[in-house]
């Protein structure tokens, strides 16, 4: 029992469904189809920010700049579609190129300047919000095209097409870290960079790829936001960096790095989405959402922290010796 309960994977899965449950008995609108049907696609942009904010910290970096990324990216999406006049494909190329070259940004800053990501991506999270405040005089740029609200709203047979676009990208990651060399050296160097640096890997190009794949991650998250949508703002992704950082910690992430499973993490975004659309469905303020989110990342981090005592605890409780 003990095991079970300290197993990553079962505390996010009980921490998504005990949210579900008590959101369920506070508002009969929880299960209604409609509103599972928002939260399937809400989750969507979250979980695959969330990924690269996942690889960010299992090297022991912070990304806090994708919700402005993404603001300066949707902002790029609509000028090329509707005010240059793009094609829909062309100019969704040229926002994931964007969002690789923001990625790398932050990672020549942090890896090889040896900026601490927190301060890098804190000054990168202001400027490119402020780049995004250059486009259009500010303005929000609507109706970008009629053709692409089917990226974010088509189906196929009845399912959303962003929830494939969420199973192909975790399976992927997943491959990703589990079978490359790249992403066995991401968890080597989040556990202890220097013996990774001893034993070959180079751990500042390690640093510098991952944040590109966290780029890479908000340029798609800015294409969906463009599709659902229909328009590009300077304001958008406002707070999207703490909810993807939320879902990879309460997904098991380690803030110390080296320690993490992807696919906890978009059991991770559900819980916050869920949290975020129980409020909106009790009419909580916004300032009062700000609070309960920055609190779920503190219990996060701390139930991290406390790993060792809880399991301890479930030890001495159930009555078990830990496995020599």
């Amino acid at each position: 029992m003990s095991r079970i309960f300290s197993s990553p994977i079962a505390g996010a899965l009980s921490a998504m469904i005990l949210v579900a449950i008590i959101v369920a008995a506070t508002t009969n609108r929880f299960l209604d189809q409609g509103n599972l049907s928002n939260l399937a696609l809400q989750v969507s942009i979250v979980s695959i920010v969330a990924i690269g904010s996942t690889l960010v910290i299992l090297t022991g970096g912070i990304d806090l700049s994708p919700g402005s990324a993404i603001a300066l990216m949707t902002m790029v999406f609509a000028t090329l579609a509707k005010t240059l006049g793009w094609p829909l494909f062309a100019a969704v190329i040229a926002v994931l190129v964007l969002g690789i070259l923001l990625g790398l940004i932050n990672g020549v800053l942090a890896a090889y300047l040896r900026i601490p990501s927190f301060i890098t991506t804190l000054a990168t999270l202001s400027a490119f919000r402020g780049v995004a405040f250059m486009f259009n005089n500010g303005s929000p740029i609507f109706s970008v095209s009629p053709n692409i609200e089917v990226l974010f709203y088509g189906t196929v047979a009845g399912i959303p097409l962003p929830l494939f676009y969420v199973v192909a990208l975790y399976a992927l990651a997943f491959w990703f870290l589990r079978y490359t060399a790249l992403g066995r050296q991401i968890y080597a160097v989040g556990g202890n960079a220097n013996a990774a640096r001893l034993s070959g890997i180079d751990v500042r190009l390690t640093q510098l790829l991952a944040f590109a794949i966290a780029g890479l991650a908000a340029g798609v998250g800015a294409v969906l936001m463009t599709a659902r949508l229909n328009s590009g703002s300077p304001n958008y992704g406002v707070g999207l960096e703490l909810s993807a950082i939320a879902a990879a910690v309460i997904g098991g992430a380690s803030l110390a790095g080296g320690r993490g499973h992807v696919i906890n993490t978009v059991i991770g975004a559900m819980t916050i989405v869920i949290v975020q659309n129980a409020l909106n469905l009790n009419a909580v303020p916004t300032s009062a959402q700000n609070v309960t989110i920055g609190a779920i990342i503190v219990l996060a981090v701390g139930i991290d922290m406390w790993r060792n005592e809880i399991g301890a605890a479930l030890q001495n409780l159930f009555g078990t010796k830990p496995q020599t």
